[in-house]
């Protein structure tokens, strides 16, 4: 619920139900997707129990009562050793043919023909089977991934109202009367405050005299109101506050502001790179960086990479954290198929706030953090996105200053330096650079990489970012 430093009643009793109903939703989500797990595990491979049906199969069809040669079902228990053997040539081979049969069987059976096509038949059946059930199976944990991190998320949600302290009534005057020294009539608000001090306000307003007033005039006259802090419209609200009544959401801008850069080249011989990024503002006191990867080069990598870009983005502007969007985004890949393109992801959120930043990684190549102490390297593992079921992104932590940036790199960047430590020795060169513009750097790193090869053996991207305090 709403923790209430006074006594203001308009939307704390709904808010306890809600964090309520929220939590009980997340513990049903837990419940189904327990109750959806069981012992069943994805096969490797034909068992004894394929080959001895498939045999069976054959002798059915062929044999019709003969027993002069060892293939036949009431001798499997004497044959284990050259029962694995037919099911290994088939796996290897995609048919088992004369070679693999034993020499007496050769000699001694007249339809031998009939009976190879019959148990081949019966062996590319269980193979089927094999792959359908193994699909299922990846299809049904993708499923119960889904319903974990949907009550992860709803847990986040219900965390997040419960813990939002309703500030209200230490600026309702302040604010009402401020609007209405610019012919501003305030009909209803609610101003929260939540754990990491970000504020956000919700106006409902008209104007007198039938003028109209921008949203950006209106966050102006409410910044001079609270005396402290900048503020700003939320992008998903109107333009103009006129006569008629709405509701228009307005939030604190955090303590830091960030400017970015970008620099990219592409793979010489294709027309288009397999690399995408994105960087902006999702969420009111948020920025993130995001970079991919797409397997190979051209223009299926770039539908791959760009649609994890764009998958990410959309869930982390609806409200979802990074953990979260990242594990939605690798389950959709798997459940479409996209894990034979797999594609990297390498993501920095950031906290404009308290300018804490979150990386998370998939398979990307390190980020670096260049500070007035040094670069600092980050790095995580190598698997890419949609490649396994389950996959746990690795998170890494860090507490941002004044005036650091921030590189991350695509695999192209590294492969082209001619060292065996690649990361070390971009980490040295990003050390011994002028701080400057993010631009700039960007430029200057990517030029360096491009020195030491005159054609591009890869798609090469470097996005960079400036972090400053506000004044």
């Amino acid at each position: 619920m709403f923790r209430r430093k006074a006594a203001h009643h308009d939307m704390a009793d709904v808010n306890v139900y809600t964090a309520k109903r929220l939590n009980d939703m997340a513990n049903s989500l837990g419940e189904l997707a327990r109750a959806c797990t069981d012992e069943l595990s994805a096969e490797q491979g034909l068992t004894k129990e394929d080959g001895i049906a498939a045999l069976e199969t054959a002798a059915a069809m062929v044999c019709a009562g003969c027993n002069k040669c060892i293939v036949y079902p009431g001798k499997e228990q004497d044959n284990q050793y050259y029962l694995q053997y037919l099911i290994r040539a088939f796996e290897q081979k995609g048919s088992v043919d004369y070679g693999d049969m034993p020499r007496f069987f050769l000699e001694s059976c007249k339809r031998r023909d009939e009976y190879l096509a019959h148990l081949n038949r019966g062996l590319g059946r269980a193979t089927m089977n094999l792959a359908w059930k193994n699909r299922f199976l990846e299809s049904r944990d993708a499923i119960i991934v889904q319903f974990k991190e949907l009550a992860v998320i709803l847990e986040e949600f219900s965390h997040q109202v419960e813990h939002a302290t309703d500030i209200t009534p230490d600026w309702e005057d302040e604010i009402k009367r401020a609007f209405r020294k610019n012919h501003i009539v305030i009909e209803k608000m609610l101003l929260l405050e939540y754990e990491n001090q970000q504020r956000e306000a919700y106006l409902t307003m008209r104007t007198l005299n039938g003028r109209c007033v921008t949203v950006k005039e209106a966050a102006e006259i409410l910044e001079d109101a609270m005396e402290e802090g900048e503020w700003t419209v939320a992008p998903d609200g109107r333009t103009l506050v006129t006569r008629s009544a709405d509701t228009i959401r307005f939030v604190e801008k955090g303590d830091y502001q960030i400017i970015y850069g970008a620099a990219k080249a592409i793979k010489s011989g294709e027309e288009i790179s397999g690399d995408n990024y994105t960087f902006g503002q999702v969420q009111p006191g948020q920025a993130i960086m995001s970079l991919s990867d797409g397997m190979g080069s051209g223009k299926i990598a770039e539908e791959e990479s760009r649609q994890v870009i764009e998958l990410t983005q959309r869930l982390l502007e609806a409200g979802f954290s990074t953990r979260a969007a990242l594990k939605m985004v690798n389950t959709v890949l798997l459940l479409t198929g996209i894990s034979q393109h797999p594609a990297t992801l390498d993501l920095c959120c950031i906290d404009l706030k308290t300018g804490i930043m979150e990386a998370m990684k998939l398979g990307a190549a390190a980020t670096y953090i260049r500070s007035e102490r040094g670069v600092e390297r980050l790095e995580a593992g190598e698997v890419p996105m949609g490649i396994l079921s389950p996959v746990e992104p690795v998170l890494l932590s860090k507490k941002l200053w004044d005036d650091n940036r921030i590189i991350m790199v695509s695999d192209g960047v590294l492969d082209a330096l001619p060292a065996d430590d690649k990361e070390l020795m971009l980490q040295e060169f990003i050390a011994g650079m002028p701080i400057k513009n993010p631009q700039d750097m960007a430029d200057r790193i990517l030029l360096f990489a491009r020195s030491f090869t005159e054609n591009a053996a890869d798609d090469m991207t470097v996005l960079t970012a400036g972090i400053w305090k506000r004044k």
